[in-house]
């Protein structure tokens, strides 16, 4: 906490954040930056424009304290991953967790996890990765039109060789496809092609497949008193 401040400035209204160089350099992408920019200048001052100011701050709040709101917690009583409530919390003063943020890039509301992931993603965060896929699988009640504009940007900002988060959501749209029928939301999102529904299209014969597999096999056939 004794190391030099940093003062970046992010998005489209330039919002100021302040954070520690020692800090900021967990991440390889602010590593390099500094490294390379910093060495000997006096004014240590880092310009992002195309970042979205929530979700920075998301980061900044993970790189500080290994989390971002609202934290991550195991319920070892059920063997389960929860969010922490969200009721207001006195002392921040915080109030109930928006799932998602509107993003300046895209041009319309995304889900909050799916930005954090894509920007953990630029900046090297494995681990924030790992806890924004988990907390992303908790989320419910979303929008088919925010969760299908979503994955269009999950696919936009990831490579094809990090498969996790594209996998969750073709698992996810595979899984909820009745629902996404009937919002009338998959036809015109379809049209617009791209390797999102391509792969879409591959994970639901595959999925077919299997179906198709297990109804076919011999055991699948024999009545509950003829198994031992």
């Amino acid at each position: 906490m004794t190391s030099p401040i940093v003062t970046l400035c992010v998005g489209t209204e330039q919002r100021l954040f302040a954070a520690h160089e020692d800090v900021l350099s967990l991440s390889p992408f602010f590593s390099a930056i500094i490294r390379s920019r910093f060495l000997e200048s006096i004014s240590k001052r880092i310009t992002l424009p195309d970042e979205t100011p929530e979700i920075f701050s998301s980061v900044l709040e993970y790189l500080y304290k290994g989390d971002y709101y609202p934290r991550l917690l195991h319920n070892k009583r059920q063997d389960r991953w929860e969010l922490e409530a969200s009721d207001e919390d006195p002392m921040t003063g915080r109030g109930a967790v928006e799932s998602t943020v509107y993003c300046h890039a895209a041009g319309q509301q995304l889900l909050k996890d799916t930005l954090v992931y894509c920007t953990a993603e630029k900046y090297g965060l494995d681990e924030l990765k790992r806890i924004a896929l988990r907390k992303q699988g908790l989320q419910s009640g979303i929008q088919c039109a925010t969760i299908l504009a979503s994955a269009r940007f999950a696919y936009a900002n990831t490579p094809d060789s990090d498969s996790k988060l594209r996998a969750h959501y073709l698992a996810l749209i595979i899984r909820s496809r009745g629902t996404f029928k009937r919002s009338g939301t998959m036809q015109m999102e379809m049209e617009g092609g791209g390797k999102l529904f391509f792969d879409l299209f591959v994970a639901m014969c595959n999925h077919m497949d299997d179906i198709s597999s297990i109804t076919k096999s011999p055991t699948s056939t024999k009545s509950p008193r003829n198994l031992r």
